[in-house]
């Protein structure tokens, strides 16, 4: 009983992969990958002119739904992506290119854990793909 009460707590996602070094990589990265890459020119056009403000807010978003601070949640209490995204008619190809160019981005960072990395896409992936509406 007295080395289980001295073990530390198992890590979190977000910690496993390497903080928010990691997460704001992850982001910068797809943002730039969409911002840059003709294959994800459909996605790109949904967005504004000026992703300054999701590069800001993503990386919040995603450190607190990989079990780090919950910061996204506190500053928009109530707001979810699916409703956040949920007039944007959302198709399967715009989909699928939110989710190649976020795996590419999660791969390009080089998380720490790439266990955890891979489940990290694969559950955006998922969220990816529940969005598409048209």
């Amino acid at each position: 009983m007295a080395t289980q009460a001295l073990e530390s707590p198992p890590q979190s996602p977000f910690e496993r992969m390497g903080g928010h070094d990691v997460i704001r990589r992850i982001t910068d990265r797809f943002y730039d990958l969409m911002d840059e890459e003709p294959a994800y020119a459909k996605l790109r056009a949904m967005h504004a002119v000026d992703l300054g403000p999701m590069r800001e807010s993503l990386p919040s978003f995603l450190a607190g739904w990989a079990g780090g601070p919950r910061d996204w949640w506190e500053a928009n209490p109530g707001k979810c992506m699916m409703s956040a995204h949920g007039g944007l008619g959302i198709d399967r190809e715009t989909a699928e290119q939110w989710v190649e160019a976020m795996n590419r981005a999660i791969a390009d960072a080089t998380p720490a854990d790439a266990e955890i990395a891979e489940r990290m896409g694969e559950a955006l992936e998922r969220m990816a793909l529940g969005m598409v509406r048209a």
